[in-house]
């Protein structure tokens, strides 16, 4: 797997937020009170659970910004399975800055590695069919990139970043617009020759509608797999086919039995559990 990690430029405003708000208005005041300024440690990242892991910058960051000094010696990349036990990364430094920024490189690692870990899931579900599985714009306000990230460490790949990426038209542009047609038209006269359009369909009769009017891709919602296969023919290859709606591991390799192009999965952003890490002293 090719993982391009995020630039620091990007990060960095992420964490230090995070570390401010940790911090308060007088800093680690347990940590200050009980360790010595000069005693040095070595912990480990390790995994309690089995799963994926995502977000290791954003670890390395919330360390290193409260203490720069603190050196962070990766074992498990980003994107690397895990299993319980495995030392994913071990850091030395002083033990305050440890300490101190623990609990902030935690929660990202735990969160994103959790969003890596739900999406792996569903993509091995579906191995052997064409469908990719793609995330959606369901996600923590601010941590949309982080979030869509992890989707990539866990093998799957990125729908819209924002509403100026692509023409979505859903139902409710539908029916405000006054029908498929003049929310299409409209579409069409209004955006640049290099952006493409996407129509939200529920039934078979509206595919048709959709497809007589030529668009790039179609979003199938809420459809049984036997209805999908039967979108799938209709479209024939003059669109990409993006199945939605009730996407979980069970219902997964029906859908993509169908033969659509895409799975999108709002919940790996929205409500992926955290993957269990832990820091813990080395032996």
């Amino acid at each position: 797997m090719h993982l391009t990690p995020l630039p620091r430029i990007m990060l960095e405003p992420l964490v230090r937020a995070a570390l401010l708000e940790d911090l308060g208005r007088a800093g680690d005041i347990t940590t200050d009170a009980i360790v010595p300024a000069d005693h040095r440690a070595t912990v480990v990242l390790a995994s309690r659970q089995q799963g994926v892991v995502a977000g290791l910058d954003l670890a390395a960051l919330a360390f290193s910004l409260i203490e720069p000094a603190i050196e962070m010696k990766v074992e498990k990349p980003d994107g690397s399975r895990l299993v319980p036990g495995d030392v994913i990364a071990t850091l030395s430094g002083p033990a305050r800055g440890l300490l101190t920024g623990e609990r902030v490189a935690l929660n990202f690692l735990s969160h994103l590695s959790g969003i890596a870990t739900a999406t792996a899931g569903i993509v091995d579900a579906v191995a052997g069919h064409r469908a990719r599985i793609v995330c959606t714009r369901k996600t923590t306000p601010g941590l949309r990139p982080l979030e869509k990230y992890a989707v990539r460490c866990g093998g799957g790949s990125n729908h819209r970043f924002g509403l100026d990426d692509a023409v979505l038209i859903k139902d409710n542009h539908i029916a405000i617009s006054g029908g498929v047609r003049p929310a299409i038209e409209r579409a069409r006269a209004n955006v640049g020759h290099l952006v493409k359009i996407e129509v939200e369909v529920d039934t078979l009769e509206q595919l048709d509608d959709v497809l007589k009017l030529g668009v790039d891709a179609v979003l199938l919602d809420n459809m049984s797999p036997d209805t999908l296969t039967t979108a799938v023919k209709m479209v024939a290859g003059r669109a990409i086919t993006e199945a939605s709606g009730r996407v979980n591991l069970a219902t997964a390799p029906a859908i993509a039995a169908s033969g659509v192009d895409l799975i999108s999965v709002g919940w790996l952003t929205h409500s992926a559990p955290i993957l269990d890490i832990g820091l813990d002293t080395a032996p």
